[in-house]
């Protein structure tokens, strides 16, 4: 029995100020369009979706939230879901519950790994609004294989940290408008599929191996890359650093990945959970000695009532001394977040 044909795909991701990127984009793709269009956007791991609903308002293309064995169709969009990756077979697409990449399942990488390779030169990858780096070692793989890159306009973006870090990662060609993308996208795919650069390598089927649990892949003790001393902020198991062309990426033994943006903000998050951590232990300590100070003078022991109370001091300002480096991480973030903007038309 001949298989059944594929058409051309577009996989697009987006995070941070996405949403009404996608609804542009799918709002202005005609009724007729010869392409699949898989999307991936940065979603919290319960509840349900409204993305398919919104997109499925948006335009003439019927929408809906992908489900596994949801065959890859001309003229339909395939929402990524909560919780679950949404990865490409041969001719149908498949939903697991494959480790974190950059916090996040779904992931973008994940989708545009996976459609780069089984798909090669019929896929355009497309990076819209978000922060950090998602997205990027994807669209390297699309580019690899001999696929298409686009990414909105960094001055159009809510957040243009995403789109720039694909387009620099991917040596991007096309970089426009959300409007003018449907556009671009029929032209592409009206020029037909290029030949993929290369077949698909090692690495690109470990990983993408690691999304679908297989048993073979996860158990294997070989890791791809070399040990890098980190720690995985998911698990806390060893992370082992992976050179992917320009890139570079980590991975722990049971597949949590990151990229070095990602791994900083969450060692951030951690380094802030912790010092907050310090901050109550010391008001508690703060508290149990004061009222041991008040008790002890209530019974005439002044010389231990002073000593509590100067306990109750050091420990009060040491608090303070915590408190002046949280703001201060924050002060970091920011001004980081400031240099970014400050580059938005680079």
């Amino acid at each position: 029995m001949a298989s059944r044909p594929v058409p051309p795909l577009v996989v697009v991701g987006a995070s941070a100020g996405g949403v009404e990127a996608l609804r542009e984009l799918v709002g202005h793709l005609p009724s007729d369009f010869p392409g699949c269009v898989l999307v991936v956007l940065h979603l919290p791991p319960g509840g349900h979706s409204a993305l398919p609903a919104i997109l499925d308002r948006s335009g003439p293309l019927p929408a809906r939230a992908a489900q596994d064995g949801d065959p890859l169709e001309a003229g339909t969009v395939l929402i990524g879901v909560p919780d679950h990756h949404l990865v490409v077979l041969s001719d149908s697409v498949t939903l697991t519950r494959g480790p974190h990449e950059n916090g996040h399942r779904p992931a973008i990488d994940v989708l545009f790994r996976s459609a780069a390779r089984h798909h090669g030169g019929r896929v355009t990858a497309v990076v819209l609004s978000g922060s950090l780096d998602d997205g990027a070692a994807g669209m390297v793989a699309v580019r690899r294989r001999g696929g298409q890159g686009v990414v909105q306009d960094y001055d159009e973006a809510l957040y243009a940290a995403m789109p720039r870090a694909a387009a620099t990662a991917g040596g991007i060609e096309h970089m426009l408008p959300v409007a003018k993308i449907p556009q671009l996208l029929g032209e592409l795919i009206a020029k037909g599929a290029r030949d993929p650069v290369g077949a698909a390598g090692d690495l690109l089927t470990r990983e993408i191996d690691v999304a679908h649990l297989h048993a073979d892949e996860l158990h294997d003790p070989r890791r791809p890359g070399i040990p890098a001393g980190l720690g995985c902020p998911s698990c806390g198991g060893s992370l082992f650093q992976i050179e992917d062309g320009s890139l570079i990426r980590f991975r722990c033994r049971v597949g949590h990945a990151w990229s070095p943006e990602s791994l900083l903000e969450q060692q951030t998050l951690a380094m802030e959970s912790a010092l907050w951590m310090a901050i109550r232990s010391l008001e508690e300590k703060v508290a149990l000695v004061t009222e041991l100070g008040e008790r002890s003078a209530e019974q005439g022991f002044d010389r231990t009532a002073f000593r509590f109370t100067q306990y109750a001091d050091d420990a009060r300002e040491a608090a303070e001394l915590v408190r002046r480096l949280v703001d201060a991480l924050g002060a970091g973030e920011t001004t980081l977040s400031n240099r970014d903007d400050t580059h938005h038309g680079e």
